[in-house]
């Protein structure tokens, strides 16, 4: 993974020396490592920010490691999620994994194996995000849009030019057609690691979607936005 695409880790963890060593560690395999050492600080992040995998300690402050994650699934994210924990009983393990964590590794560690899980879960969770899209071109209600000429020929006839944002978050919501995609997916998938414009600027795209694609731009039927979630296209 190169400099501009390296993954981005959110380390919680509340013991500092441990914290210190792992994200000195993961910084040199070339990770971006957010840091959070109580379980509010934790899930806060975890809403603001994008990120490829959180490393997750269960013994936290504030808010122990499991709750964290229950609420992370409950926001629809899917972030991968590997936990450390002191605690090496089955039962711990299978709780830990029943309420939604990928991964679950007990203290003393072997670093190495540690890194080695880091980067599965990664790679993994980068395959599921990069699926291949199924179809160069997209027809809908007597709209063509053409993903490859970044171009859309509209019902009444008429060709637009569709900007590299405007084309990625098109496919990005036709993809997810009648699911909502979150705000965190769109700045991922659309903006990059580590830039963030503010919703303003997503409900703008919407917006142009709904000038270009709708009969009625005020009653639209394919473009919305969900209040405190994310957009949606209905097809």
């Amino acid at each position: 993974m190169n400099k501009e695409e390296r993954a981005n880790i959110l380390l919680v963890e509340d013991e500092e020396n441990l914290h210190e060593t792992l994200k000195l560690n993961l910084e040199m395999e070339g990770y971006s490592v957010t840091s959070a050492f109580d379980g509010s600080a934790a899930l806060k992040a975890s809403q603001e920010e994008y990120f490829d995998l959180i490393i997750m300690d269960v013994m936290l402050p504030e808010m122990d490691g499991i709750t964290v994650i229950e609420n992370i699934r409950l926001d629809n994210n899917d972030v991968p999620v590997l936990i450390l924990s002191a605690k090496n009983a089955g039962q711990d393990r299978v709780l830990g994994l029943k309420k939604g964590a990928d991964d679950y590794l007990t203290k003393p560690f072997n670093l190495e194996e540690l890194l080695l899980r880091v980067d599965k879960l990664i790679i993994k969770n980068k395959k599921i995000s990069d699926k291949d899209f199924a179809f160069d071109t997209y027809i809908f209600d007597g709209n063509t849009v053409d993903f490859k000429a970044q171009q859309a020929t509209l019902k009444n006839g008429s060709t637009v030019d569709l900007s590299k944002k405007e084309t990625m978050l098109l496919k990005l919501l036709i993809e997810n057609k009648n699911l909502v995609v979150t705000r965190e997916k769109i700045l991922q998938s659309v903006w990059g690691y580590k830039v963030y414009p503010n919703t303003r600027t997503i409900d703008n795209f919407i917006l142009t979607f709904r000038k270009y694609f709708e009969e009625d731009s005020r009653n639209p039927k394919h473009f919305f936005s969900v209040r405190g979630v994310g957009y949606k296209y209905i097809d």
